[in-house]
């Protein structure tokens, strides 16, 4: 969605309680807020604030077909509508913008997003930039020169993603949403996973990883209009978190993304930070923890 006309808010600093500021944590496609509880626990534990949100269609609001228990049915898998399918880009926006000013109460926020959970980032800075005082990528999708999740993935940086090798459940193009048979137990189905997802991991981390993810994402997020708009987005102080064992979005996609935003915005571009990690993140929530606390230094 382009959210070309944003609301202004004026914030009054003083009604903050603190001057610490709010971790408002975005998760990606097929997740929910238990992916951020690790990182979640070690930044409690560090003495700071932070939310992790569930998208609307996503935690306990995620639809799982009844096709998808065991035994499944595979033609049931095909076939089977999904209520994710009513869910938009809009509702992401709404739904974290809400959050942002619920947080901002608090202290400065610092809006962090993972994988397709960047597309939000970016709406929600067009809709209230001023209640943002940073936003950090962590090795997700940032649209800025092109306008959709999917413009990016048709780029020749995008052409080594593991996204092209997932096996999605072939399913009409009416249904509107794009389903993943995580519960699969092709052998095949798993090596794709752990080398696109988290090839540092264990086959038992892996599946540990596929049972706590979600099988139906919206069709409508990644062709949605999600770019980062200069005079909004673009005020907003930014950090990116380069994965450069991402095989998902891989680090050349990244750097397209950091380059082009930062000929969007000059004058504001992105402070870059490489940590060695695939999709997932680093296996030491700690790592992730430091970074962000980094970025809180700069918002004091």
């Amino acid at each position: 969605m382009n959210d070309a006309t944003h609301v202004t808010e004026k914030a009054d600093p003083a009604a903050r309680s603190s001057t610490r500021p709010v971790f408002v944590l975005v998760h990606g496609a097929g997740g929910n807020s238990y992916g951020w509880a690790p990182v979640l626990a070690e930044l409690a534990l560090r003495g700071h604030l932070a939310v992790a949100v569930d998208l609307p269609g996503h935690g306990p609001e995620a639809y799982f077909p009844r096709s998808y228990q065991t035994p499944q049915d595979p033609e049931g898998l095909r076939t089977e509508p999904s209520t994710t399918a009513n869910v938009t880009s809009a509702h992401f926006t709404d739904h974290v913008a809400d959050v942002v000013r619920r947080a901002h109460r608090l202290g400065p926020v610092v809006l962090v997003g993972q994988s397709m959970g960047g597309l939000t980032l970016n709406t929600v800075a067009n809709r209230v930039p001023e209640l943002i005082s940073h936003l950090v990528y962590v090795s997700a999708f940032c649209p800025s020169a092109r306008a959709t999740m999917q413009q990016l993935m048709t780029t020749p940086e995008a052409a080594a993603s593991a996204i092209f090798r997932l096996p999605v459940v072939p399913m009409s193009a009416e249904r509107g949403v794009n389903r993943v048979n995580w519960r699969s137990a092709d052998p095949e189905f798993l090596r794709v996973v752990r080398e696109g997802m988290a090839a540092d991991r264990t086959d038992d981390e892996v599946r540990t990883l596929l049972n706590i993810l979600e099988p139906d994402e919206s069709a409508e997020i990644g062709a949605a209009d999600t770019r980062g708009l200069p005079e909004s987005w673009g005020r907003i102080p930014r950090t990116y978190l380069r994965f450069t064992e991402d095989r998902t979005i891989p680090p050349e996609l990244q750097d397209l993304m950091i380059e082009e935003a930062d000929e969007l915005t000059p004058e504001n571009p992105f402070r870059v930070r490489s940590l060695a990690a695939p999709h997932i993140g680093p296996r030491d929530p700690g790592e992730l923890a430091v970074e962000l606390e980094l970025v809180a230094e700069l918002c004091r």
